[in-house]
């Protein structure tokens, strides 16, 4: 029995598709609107047995993935990163010719397969998007009006809460009155946002405060809502490391290493994984270190190593610690320990 093998090629609107058999002969190619269902449709009539269906990693993998695996398609998503490198070594790219590299790899088994997180999972992410997206347009309405006002000598001063800063404004505007018509809509939209941050922090406290793993990680020091919301949504299945210390390059909080010959180097961390799990790890040690008063083995060496190698870096140190600790926490349903760690 022949056994075939297909490749995806995912766009927005049309995916091309390449089928081939066992010994890498070309079975059949064409292409099919990217939805699930007529992926599905097309796949069945052309190779009803096929043995592996192979997608890159990008916006639309999820959907397929959960679309075709719902299907009973034999589906697997590899990383776009990986798959570069076999791709790039064809003259031509085209959509055709990557379906068919993608076909190959789906042959050979030369590939690294990427987890699919399901749906609930990707909406707890989509709530933290939003609130990134929210924190970052709050700060840049904020450095903006600071901006706009020290053009003309005004300067808003140290403001900790909305009614601090419109009482600021009420007498700054009355120093100079032609910026109320200009800055008001400024201000509006920067209060209508913190309203809107407000609310989402709200419910967000809400979700995790229910969630008996977020609870756990939350007894970590510096690990608050959004950091352990965030990493349960990263991680989803503490099973899928064998080992915690993986949780860190996952992260892509390890260093880089070139190795050949007699040259060695280690450089910056790799800085590729999961952006949205380091930002809230750093962000957590920043917290560890600054704002944490209790002591702990932990916080006490990171103070240690940001005194040889900066703060910097063993704010980089102590988030790669923190995502092994938090897994392991995870792992074995214990709370952290302020005694042991």
């Amino acid at each position: 029995m022949t056994l075939l093998y297909a490749g995806l090629d995912v766009s927005d609107k049309k995916t091309h598709i390449c089928i081939v058999d066992d010994e890498g002969a070309l079975h059949w190619e064409g292409a099919a609107p990217t939805d699930p269902a007529a992926l599905s449709r097309a796949l069945a009539k052309r190779a009803p047995d096929v043995s592996k269906v192979v997608l890159e990693t990008g916006p639309l993998s999820a959907f397929l993935y959960h679309g075709l695996t719902a299907r009973d398609a034999p589906v697997s998503c590899i990383c776009a990163r990986h798959a570069k490198g076999v791709l790039s070594t064809r003259i031509n790219k085209t959509d055709p010719n990557d379906a068919e590299g993608l076909a190959q790899l789906a042959r050979t088994g030369w590939y690294k397969q990427i987890h699919i997180k399901d749906q609930t999972t990707h909406l707890d992410r989509a709530l933290l998007r939003v609130r990134h997206q929210l924190v970052k347009t709050k700060v840049d309405l904020v450095n903006q009006l600071r901006g706009l006002l020290k053009l003309f000598g005004l300067r808003l001063g140290t403001v900790t809460t909305p009614g601090m800063r419109t009482k600021r404004l009420v007498v700054l505007f009355g120093e100079e009155p032609r910026l109320r018509e200009i800055l008001s809509p400024l201000h509006a939209a920067l209060c209508a946002v913190e309203a809107q941050l407000a609310a989402l922090d709200k419910d967000l406290k809400k979700k995790t405060a229910m969630d008996p793993v977020c609870r756990r990680l939350m007894t970590a020091p510096g690990v608050g809502p959004v950091t352990a919301l965030t990493f349960k949504a990263s991680i989803e299945d503490p099973a899928r490391f064998v080992k915690s210390e993986d949780v860190g390059a996952y992260a892509g909080l390890t260093p880089r290493r070139f190795q050949s010959g007699d040259m060695d180097v280690s450089g910056s961390i790799s800085r590729r994984g999961d952006q949205l799990l380091r930002r809230a790890l750093y962000e957590a040690a920043n917290a560890l270190l600054g704002r944490v008063k209790k002591t702990c083995a932990l916080k006490t060496w990171g103070e240690h190593l940001a005194e040889h190698k900066g703060a910097k870096r063993a704010r980089v140190a102590v988030a790669r610690k923190l995502a092994i600790l938090l897994h392991r926490m995870w792992t074995t349903q214990q709370d952290f320990d302020w005694q042991r760690v």
